[in-house]
């Protein structure tokens, strides 16, 4: 079933956010100072890709111990990237969402924009993971 609904999320979209996600991130690896955002970037358009069946954890839940990004200097990232447009990419996924919440169809759809407005306001020190 998820590879079903991985497929409809990738035609119907799933592509199109990855690519703009993927674009940001090279707009901002432009810039040297932009770097962290970059990388944060590329992880949500990789997860924006195939989201059904994966999810994202801070990565010192994975590894058991803290990195630069899970770390203070994570946090004062993350509170940069919020402040200057992550609430903004956040609020388009939830609109998304409520506008894939209106047909029982699209439900599974919403809950993966939900993810990823999740993602969106805090990404820094963030890694996807497979459910098992």
């Amino acid at each position: 079933m998820r590879t079903i609904l991985n497929i409809l999320w990738f035609v119907l979209g799933g592509f199109l956010t990855a690519l703009g996600w993927w674009l940001a991130g090279l707009l901002m690896a432009i810039t040297i100072i932009g770097l962290p955002w970059a990388r944060a970037c590329f992880v949500i358009g990789q997860f924006s890709l195939f989201p059904f069946g994966r999810e994202a954890v801070p990565r010192n839940q994975i590894t058991g111990e803290d990195d630069i990004g899970t770390g203070s200097l994570g946090l004062l990232g993350n509170i940069i990237w919020f402040v200057l447009g992550g609430w903004w990419l956040a609020i388009g996924h939830l609109t998304a969402a409520l506008a894939c919440a209106v047909t029982i169809i699209g439900i599974p759809f919403a809950l993966q924009h939900l993810k990823l407005a999740k993602i969106t306001l805090m990404p820094i020190g963030q890694t996807i993971v497979q459910l098992d």
